[in-house]
């Protein structure tokens, strides 16, 4: 059993991999910033914490992360206000990080996005710029600490169900990158089981191939 947290623990793809963790008798600890939003934790089998991430400083995020065996970073400003994008899908996971290594928890994995980077191609005066440069900076970031590091990048995200079958590093991303919530949710809880996975950048969308076949693959 591993004690894994979550941060951002009420969003979809969240819930769905506190729910898979719990069920394989980890100790999920979810933290989420609105109060209300206990209940729905608690329902997964995961321990709810209220911290609110953007405004938290680093030694609050290391108080709250100690003790842990990894951190899954699956937060975001949910987009609409570019100035509150950057302060959590970039400085507060950037913070995280710090706090991470500082509470000694060397495995940390990352919720981004199919296409994230430096090259996202996202033009300045489109809505998503903000997040496609706040997470290209976060995953940058991460890259370069000495975190046991994993990057997830699924692509457009579904509410279908999940399958356990993905494509790793699609070879006609243009033919679509849909991506089910629930089968990132399986992505993420594998790979903290898959040591193969430390400082990989996966892209992956909906699929044919069992998670961990498509994920252990050459």
């Amino acid at each position: 059993m591993s004690r894994i947290a979550i941060i951002g623990g009420h969003g979809k793809v969240a819930l769905h991999l506190s729910r898979i963790l719990s069920g394989e008798g980890h100790d999920v600890t979810s933290f989420i910033r609105n109060p209300e939003h206990v209940a729905d934790v608690t329902a997964t089998g995961a321990s709810a914490e209220v911290l609110d991430v953007e405004n938290s400083t680093t030694a609050e995020l290391a108080k709250a992360l100690g003790g842990h065996d990894a951190v899954v970073w699956s937060a975001g400003a949910g987009g609409g206000n570019p100035s509150r994008t950057y302060a959590v899908d970039r400085d507060a996971a950037i913070r995280s990080m710090d706090a991470a290594a500082e509470a000694g928890v060397r495995r940390y994995v990352m919720v981004s996005y199919f296409g994230a980077g430096k090259d996202h191609g996202v033009p300045e005066d489109n809505s998503f710029f903000a997040y496609a440069e706040a997470k290209s900076a976060a995953d940058e970031y991460l890259r370069n600490t000495g975190l046991d590091w994993t990057v997830l990048g699924p692509g457009a995200l579904t509410e279908d169900a999940p399958t356990g079958l993905i494509e790793v590093n699609p070879a006609n991303p243009g033919d679509g990158t849909q991506t089910s919530r629930a089968n990132v949710a399986l992505v993420a809880a594998a790979v903290l089981e898959l040591p193969e996975t430390i400082g990989r950048t996966i892209p992956f969308r909906d699929g044919t191939v069992d998670v961990v076949d498509a994920l252990t693959a050459e």
